[in-house]
């Protein structure tokens, strides 16, 4: 296994494929392994990169508590030693919170920005007082054909944590410590980002759409794809869906930077 050391912690990470670069970050309580089917869908095109923060996956636990500004500074210093140049970020929930605050203040790293199921403040949950009253979808009835499946999170954080099976719960309380004071993003900021960026999150999201329509609007040019039937795990609830959104915005990009017939040198004259 793979440990890089970032900001004095060693982190698990991994690097697959060839290509231009792209940065995975997972969200609260995640891992690598929620990226699996976007980095079997990448890996052909891209460079895929991705480490598991302090207290997910195979990383160590750290003192102290969470915050989204060590994870700026963490993805700051993994971009630089392991990414040649600009890197395209895709962020999952407080993944999707540190690329936005990533592209934000250091654009010259983000060459596009793709942020799922992030917020700006924790006003954004279908749960928040402030959300009382607000129209939301239902949750979708459950398929009597689905079995039922453990907590895929917790089960993973237990197969891997180097702090032992029992951790999980010290984790979770610093996370919910977490998701309940930050971030405290101003939307009028989100117009200083100038890379191109794709908001994404499921019409049955823990984060509201409006909230979702709240950051796209907020950022100059910026797409917005509220994926239908999806809740804040459609990540693993269409990955087909969203693997396809994600490589048809990262071909824009590409097709922005092909050379066009005007840029073209003339030919010589006979």
């Amino acid at each position: 296994m793979a440990y890089a050391r970032i900001e004095g912690t060693d982190l698990y990470w991994e690097a697959h494929g060839a290509g231009d670069p792209v940065l995975l970050l997972h969200g609260g309580f995640g891992s690598i392994e929620s990226w699996r089917p976007q980095i079997g869908a990448l890996s052909p095109r891209y460079r895929v990169l991705a480490y598991e923060r302090p207290g997910h996956g195979r990383s160590a636990d750290v003192e102290g508590e969470f915050g989204y500004e060590r994870g700026v500074v963490e993805a700051l210093a993994f971009l630089d030693a392991y990414a040649a140049g600009p890197a395209h970020v895709i962020g999952y929930s407080d993944g999707a919170i540190i690329g936005l605050l990533l592209a934000l203040r250091h654009a010259e790293r983000v060459r596009s920005l793709v942020a799922v199921s992030g917020n700006l403040d924790p006003t954004a949950f279908t749960g928040s007082a402030e959300a009382e009253g607000l129209p939301v979808l239902a949750p979708l009835p459950p398929d009597p054909a689905a079995e039922t499946t453990p907590d895929v999170d917790r089960e993973v954080h237990r197969r891997l944590s180097p702090d032992g099976p029992d951790h999980a719960e010290a984790v979770l309380a610093k996370l919910f410590r977490l998701w309940t004071r930050e971030p405290s993003i101003d939307p009028g900021e989100l117009a200083g980002i100038a890379a191109r960026t794709l908001v994404v999150s499921g019409d049955r999201d823990t984060i509201r759409p409006d909230h979702s329509l709240l950051i796209a609007s907020s950022i100059p040019a910026a797409q917005l794809c509220i994926v239908p039937g999806a809740s804040h795990g459609l990540l693993a609830e269409k990955p087909a869906f969203v693997n396809a959104l994600i490589l048809d915005f990262l071909s824009e990009d590409e097709d922005d930077a092909a050379p066009g017939p005007a840029s073209l040198s003339p030919a010589p004259s006979a």
